[in-house]
């Protein structure tokens, strides 16, 4: 018999609707069981595309006996940190604090009023590598909560006003300037691995927001080193085996340090974030590598993650039906010489050199991960494209990985620019009509009268959690790409009512963000993390897409909050640049102006404007923003008082309140744009 989970919207909460154990959602009613029954709260926090996550499913919360001790002696709660980033941040900042380390599945131990006392992650069925098996934990903490409650009590009490003591010290509301640029600069240097691309070592994630930083670092300084990082850190990755070689998109992450062997579920996030960095390192290089990666990523996007409605689906699993009824994980995407000689005869060899298929194996039982390994020899083009159509088609009859239809805002913002500049760059309106859709989905389903955005939907049906800062920034983000592409006011109009709702809910006095609104549900801390990990962090989106209205406004609020924000990134750029990426990137553009254009033409199909409004997106300078549509339009403000120049269509770049003389020349206008 199904639980609670049975009526929830999320996929991750869904897989779990029909374990034996009496899981509740997040909810008051579950909190007040607790005290009913007198009970501590077993917190269990995940997301559907996770390993271990589906490993401790199997494992324990199937298993009839364990379930029937946790229905005894605790409050079970299944959350999925997508839909409920606050909750998850809230109890990884205690994990981590009390551990040293945290990550998914995470198992937290709570009392009745929601104070943690216990904290882990996975735990096996049995004792194992010198951790206890869920069985004994689960003993543990019934013990210590029967026998010595009023310990448990003082420690979880303690942990809850040491987490909300702890307030960042962000440096204050100064943005940062060439030396804290430079610093940050020096830092990846540092940390760069010039054999292999990337910054540390194994496991090796996609550093999406630092190649951004280091692309507008170039553009602004002319720095050939901050290129070259970028540009190798691009083609290895591209080359690697967490770039699927076959139908376009990145993994999660490299196990290792030379990006072969990867994480196999694949993100909307990092899709997104990829593919809007492989273009930009076209627009800055010409690279044919780049142009491609960019456009297959976006492909995937819209082919792999696209839902009935518009908008575009979390993630796919690393997992998949190996043909034998088991879920292992990779099964989908790996090969061994026997499976490319079943499926290419003669050419199985060509094959194998080319993607880097051993005897022996890049993976596990022989098994490896196609990738594109640095090769002396010369490949036929047409016969490797004959190759690769038939080797997809015969991975297209395996079991395919399962999808989380999830819908959630934030990254949807996140693919909504990535498209709408690589369908502007690469004349593909169909991203950019792809891009539409989702926006329209977002503004239909998420927005309410009161332009307040929920965070999720599925099918159709908006869920019932609140949007967080990353949400209303990485929205905002989207939708004034989507106004500079399309020339459309109502996107930049949309943008402003999210980004009021940022100053008005998520800013507090000291110009400081805080991660969800001051009218969000209370937990025991209110989250707030400015550094930038797998994604930007709302704090820092928010200022990027803030300094991005403000350009095209002239709206002074916004630009004086983005400035205040960016007080954080002088105070970590320096010391981590790593993880405040996207914000180094956001203070390239605030250094840089960020410069204003307005392309105008006598109308929307003018061909010159619309050859100088190409030329405009193309320009290299850091965050530029772009306005397009007819010569004194009140569409876009940018585009108030900007007539024809001798009847023609006329480009108007403007920069800290200064505007060079209009020109008409494509040529002009792309090196008012370069460095």
């Amino acid at each position: 018999m199904p639980n609670r989970l049975a009526h929830e919207t999320s996929p991750y909460l869904l897989q779990h609707a029909d374990n034996p154990v009496d899981w509740w959602p997040w909810s008051e009613e579950a909190f007040a069981e607790a005290r009913r029954r007198g009970v501590p709260v077993l917190l269990s926090v995940g997301y559907s595309s996770c390993h271990w996550c589906h490993v401790l499913a199997r494992e324990s919360f199937e298993d009839e006996a364990v379930a029937a001790y946790m229905n005894e002696h605790f409050v079970s709660i299944k959350v999925d940190r997508e839909e409920r980033p606050d909750v998850d941040a809230v109890y990884m900042e205690a994990v981590q604090a009390a551990t040293g380390q945290g990550g998914w599945p995470m198992t937290v131990f709570l009392t009745p009023d929601a104070e943690p006392f216990y904290f882990g992650t996975y735990f096996p069925p049995a004792p194992r590598h010198g951790m206890p098996s869920f069985r004994q934990v689960l003993e543990g903490v019934r013990s210590a909560w029967t026998d010595r409650r009023d310990e448990v009590a003082e420690v979880a009490g303690k942990i809850t006003r040491d987490l909300s003591r702890r307030e960042i010290d962000y440096g204050g509301t100064e943005a940062p300037g060439e030396e804290e640029l430079s610093g940050a600069l020096l830092g990846l240097t540092r940390e760069y691995d010039p054999q292999r691309g990337g910054f540390g070592g194994a496991p090796k994630f996609p550093p999406s927001m630092a190649l951004e930083f280091l692309l507008r670092h170039h553009a602004r300084t002319g720095s050939e080193g901050a290129l070259e990082m970028a540009r190798d850190t691009c083609e290895r990755m591209a080359r690697g085996g967490i770039y699927d070689q076959l139908a376009g998109g990145f993994a999660r992450y490299s196990v290792d340090r030379e990006w072969v062997v990867p994480h196999f579920e694949k993100m909307l996030y990092d899709n997104a974030l990829l593919c809007r960095v492989y273009a930009h390192l076209w627009r800055s290089t010409g690279s044919e590598l780049a142009r491609r990666v960019a456009v297959e990523t976006a492909d995937f996007i819209v082919r792999e993650l696209r839902t009935n409605e518009g908008g575009f689906a979390s993630a796919l699993d690393a997992d998949s039906d190996d043909g034998t009824g088991k879920h292992v994980e990779g099964a989908y995407y790996v090969w061994t010489p026997a499976q490319l000689t079943e499926v290419l005869g003669e050419d199985a060899e060509l094959a194998a050199q080319y993607f880097g298929v051993t005897d022996d194996g890049t993976f596990e039982e022989g098994q490896s991960v196609l990738q594109l390994p640095q090769s002396e020899g010369v490949f036929d083009a047409e016969k490797v494209e004959s190759v690769k159509s038939r080797l997809l088609d015969a991975r297209s009859q395996r079991p395919a990985p399962g999808r989380d239809d999830k819908v959630v805002a934030a990254w949807n913002g996140l693919a909504i620019a990535a498209l709408a500049e690589t369908g502007a760059y690469f004349d593909r309106p169909d991203l950019v009509e792809a891009a539409v859709s989702a926006a329209d989905l977002l503004v239909r389903l998420h927005l309410d009268e009161h332009a307040k955005l929920a965070r999720t939907s599925k099918d159709g049906q908006v869920g019932a959690n609140a949007g967080v800062l990353e949400d209303y920034a990485d929205v905002a983000e989207g939708f004034l790409a989507l106004a500079s592409v399309t020339g459309e006011g109502v996107w930049l109009e949309f943008a402003g009512f999210l980004l009021d709702h940022v100053l008005a809910g998520f800013v507090d006095e000291s110009g400081a963000l805080y991660d969800t609104a001051v009218d969000a549900e209370q937990l025991i801390r209110r989250p707030q993390d400015p550094t930038d990990n797998a994604t930007p962090s709302g704090w820092t989106a928010a200022a990027g897409a803030l300094l991005s209205y403000a350009a095209q406004t002239g709206a002074e609020p916004h630009r004086t909050a983005a400035e205040r924000a960016l007080g954080v990134v002088k105070a970590l750029g320096p010391r981590v640049p790593r993880f405040i990426g996207w914000g180094l990137a956001v203070a390239e553009a605030y250094l840089d102006g960020p410069r204003e254009v307005a392309v105008v033409g006598s109308s929307l199909g003018d061909e010159g404007a619309k050859t100088l409004h190409r030329t405009a997106l193309l320009g290299t300078a850091p965050g530029a923003v772009v306005a397009f549509g007819v010569a004194e339009s009140d569409e876009l403000p940018l585009l108030a008082d900007r007539p024809l120049v001798d009847g023609g269509p006329a480009a108007y770049v403007c920069r800290n309140f200064t505007c060079d003389a209009p020109t008409t020349d494509p040529e002009r206008l792309r090196t008012a744009l370069s460095r």
